[in-house]
């Protein structure tokens, strides 16, 4: 199979729409970065139990 190359020039996106899919990327960025950091807890408290475990 041949290889085509491909050359984007310029993209013509309207202002308005523009706008709308930045503002659904800021909502959508919200609950992403909630699910995130409680990963990120999650994963650092079970490291934190295995490698520094309670002193009784």
């Amino acid at each position: 199979m041949e290889d085509k190359e491909v050359i984007i020039k310029g993209l013509d996106i309207p202002f308005l729409d523009l706008v709308v899919f930045l503002v659904k990327l800021a909502l959508a960025s919200i609950p992403a970065i909630f699910i995130l950091s409680v990963v990120i807890w999650a994963i650092s408290a079970l490291f934190g139990a295995v490698m520094f475990p309670p002193v009784l």
